[in-house]
């Protein structure tokens, strides 16, 4: 499939970003560069980056997806509160051979492994409530 103008720009605006932004959010830097771009294009050109494999999608535990310009396997940190997403920057001794080799009738397609926790933000806004109470 071809890069159009528009897959142009949303790629280049997920690869300049680390904070693994939502379609809206993406929706709103592309904006800035093409004013008369619909929602519906980012979303379906989203789609399309994520079925070649140029960028990957974040499902975060129900919350809206987020998309990643960086498709290479990396881990990410979730936070439970507010649902942002960071990557993990140091390497984990995760052998993904041994879990794509489990004992079972599926075949096996992948791993998805989401490390969960609170971030500095929603940490300290848990601390300010419950000194609150």
């Amino acid at each position: 499939m071809r890069l159009t103008k528009q897959r142009q720009v949303i790629l280049e605006q997920l690869r300049m970003t680390k904070s693994h932004p939502t379609a809206i959010e993406v929706y709103d830097r592309v904006r800035e560069i093409i004013p008369n771009i619909s929602l519906g294009t980012v979303y379906r050109n989203l789609d399309v980056l994520c079925r070649q494999g140029t960028i990957s999608r974040i499902d975060t535990c129900g919350d809206q997806k987020r998309f990643d310009g960086t498709p290479e396997d990396h881990l990410h940190l979730i936070c439970s509160g507010c649902g942002r997403v960071q990557d993990v920057e140091s390497e984990l001794d995760i052998n993904v051979d041994n879990l794509m080799n489990i004992d079972s009738e599926f075949t096996i397609t992948g791993v998805r492994i989401e490390i969960m926790g609170v971030c500095p933000a929603c940490s300290t806004d848990r601390k300010n409530q419950a000194g609150t109470n």
